[in-house]
């Protein structure tokens, strides 16, 4: 269930920057974007996952709310793939089975 919703999490992720061209995704080394994200935006890790068999997604966050979402490939290299306000972590339990969610 988990890896179908980060896989529709990517997609709407897809889905919104091929909406948006003006706001293509932004690529670079890994370690040039966390401290790009940790001094401009003050983020921290959040989250990791794996997207798919050779990449990672990550989820940085900060204590006023921005979020990014960045993907790192096995080259090093990671892009940008979203990114807003209003983050919040939640710690909600799976739904039982069977129970709409």
């Amino acid at each position: 269930m988990q890896q179908t919703l980060f896989a529709l999490s990517l997609g709407f992720a897809g889905v919104i920057l091929a909406t948006h061209a003006g706001h293509a995704a932004q690529c670079a080394p890994r370690d040039q974007v966390m401290v790009t994200l940790a001094e401009k935006y003050e983020e921290s890790r959040q989250a990791i996952g794996l997207a798919g068999p050779q990449a990672v997604m990550e989820l940085y966050a900060s204590a006023t709310g921005s979020w990014t979402i960045m993907v790192t490939m096995p080259d090093g290299m990671s892009c940008l793939l979203a990114s807003g306000q209003g983050y919040q972590a939640l710690l909600e339990p799976a739904p039982a089975k069977g129970d709409p969610a």
